[in-house]
């Protein structure tokens, strides 16, 4: 093994060869460290056993990484997955207007915090709040980076060195390791659990507070379960009744509504949102705070909103968190367009995640079906495409119980195994996920309109068969 190491070039002979040299030298140097590194490491383990195996191992090595600086590591792809609000996928893909904002915003410098009626400083939640308290009923709103962020400021801002109290049926997890106690621990609140896991009544959370003779508790906080069902024999308090009991003992009900139902589209088709809370019923019900994302119901960009009555929403603005954990112009851009789309009534049709939510099984179908047979009329013999029926979910910590009928392509090349072709769709330049299942790769055409902007079956028919048709490398 020495005798083959002493074949690995010098960083400095490395770096004055193509393609590294024609970088800057710094670049080149990191670059060509990083390729030396990783051919040692593969000769360690005995992958590299010939001088000429490791001359091409280090080509390779070269030219990823300079590809890599090339193409951009964030790009579009297609969704074929199922699953509408995919996190891992960006969730509610923009709107066209909501892309176009971005666009105006970003090409100069815009009135972010500058009012146009007088010329001084103004602030940057202005572009929102009337929005936002018209669509909600609110007295007063604010929006943050995103959903955690939301909730970790109301914690902080309304009850840091005290309790407050959660259902123990309501300690969730979410995501990416967020949980509430965790959340609760970094906002500087206490923690205080009643009831049990799938039964909490009133009287519950009547005790604590009738025990809290040094009013320790600042609040209490009701958690939407909105990313697992609890069925059976299950109690949760009445929403009302809870905030009379909290408002009776002169303490805040915060919220957590999770996925934030605006209304409108909320009665909207296949019962898909049955069981999530409509933020204006809960401010109507009497929470003092509600808190939502921007990214899942609303379908816009990532943000997390705090609404509800102005003395609390203002406690959470005037935190020090609350700068840290602001929202920049793009995300408010494209925000007030998608708020506005909703407040106009235009959301079930120009917000692509509602709108594909709100297509009849009959149009998915259709789609599939045309989509289908352009493959087939375009690819080799050696690709099988096929429609069958299946169910996509609305995903991004909404109602898990929601299963709406859709249809999908189920894609077959003869000679390749399911993780195969799924590992070929992911190479194309628009990378494609879906679910695979035996020697198959299915893709769900509900999901697959949510990110197509509208185009026509014959332009997303093309756009899958570029991702098919090249070979792999």
């Amino acid at each position: 093994m020495s005798q083959l190491l002493r074949h690995l070039p010098a960083v400095e002979t490395l770096r004055q060869q193509p393609p590294l040299v024609d970088l800057p030298e710094a670049l080149a140097v990191t670059l060509a460290r990083e390729a030396i590194a990783t051919v040692r490491a593969q000769t360690a383990t005995g992958a590299i056993a010939t001088a000429a195996a490791m001359e091409s191992a280090l080509n390779a090595a070269v030219a990823q990484r300079v590809a890599k600086l090339q193409q951009p590591s964030l790009r579009r792809i297609l969704n074929g997955s199922g699953i509408l609000l995919h996190t891992n996928a960006g969730r509610a893909p923009l709107a066209a207007s909501a892309i176009a904002a971005i666009g105006d915003t970003a090409r100069g410098y815009c009135n972010l915090e500058l009012s146009l009626d007088d010329g001084r400083r103004s602030s940057r939640q202005d572009h929102l709040k009337s929005l936002l308290c018209w669509l909600t009923g609110a007295e007063d709103a604010l929006v943050v980076n995103n959903g955690a962020a939301a909730v970790l400021l109301a914690l902080h801002a309304l009850a840091a060195g005290r309790q407050v109290v959660v259902s123990r049926g309501e300690l969730v997890e979410i995501g990416g390791g967020f949980r509430i106690p965790e959340v609760m621990t970094a906002a500087g609140a206490a923690l205080l659990e009643v009831g049990t896991t799938n039964r909490t009544h009133l009287r519950d959370y009547e005790k604590a507070l009738a025990r809290d003779k040094n009013h320790q508790i600042a609040a209490l906080l009701q958690v939407h379960r909105s990313n697992f069902a609890l069925v059976g024999f299950t109690k949760t308090p009445d929403l009302a009744e809870l905030a009379a009991l909290a408002h009776a003992h002169d303490r805040p009900l915060i919220v957590d509504v999770g996925s934030g139902a605006l209304g409108g589209v909320a009665a909207a088709v296949h019962g898909a949102f049955e069981r999530e809370p409509l933020v204006a019923d809960v401010l109507r019900q009497g929470a003092d705070l509600a808190l939502f994302s921007g990214d899942k119901l609303v379908s816009g960009p990532q943000a997390g909103i705090l609404v509800g009555k102005r003395a609390f929403v203002q406690l959470a603005a005037q935190s020090p968190m609350a700068r840290a954990l602001r929202v920049d112009n793009l995300t408010i851009a494209a925000l007030e367009h998608v708020l506005r789309s909703h407040l106009l009534g235009r959301a079930s049709t120009e917000l692509p995640v509602l709108a594909a939510l709100g297509q009849s099984l009959e149009t998915v179908a259709h789609w599939a079906e045309s989509i289908a047979q352009r493959l087939r009329d375009r690819l080799p013999d050696v690709w099988r495409v096929a429609v069958e029926s299946c169910e996509a979910q609305l995903g991004g910590g909404t109602d898990p119980l929601v299963r709406l009928p859709s249809a999908s392509l189920v894609l077959q090349r003869a000679g390749w195994s399911g993780p195969e072709l799924q590992a070929h769709l992911l190479a194309a330049a628009v990378p494609v996920i879906g679910r695979v299942r035996g020697d198959r790769v299915w893709l769900d055409v509900r999901t697959l309109l949510a990110g197509s902007h509208g185009a026509a079956e014959n332009a997303l028919a093309d756009e899958l068969l570029a991702s098919l048709q090249p070979t792999p490398g």
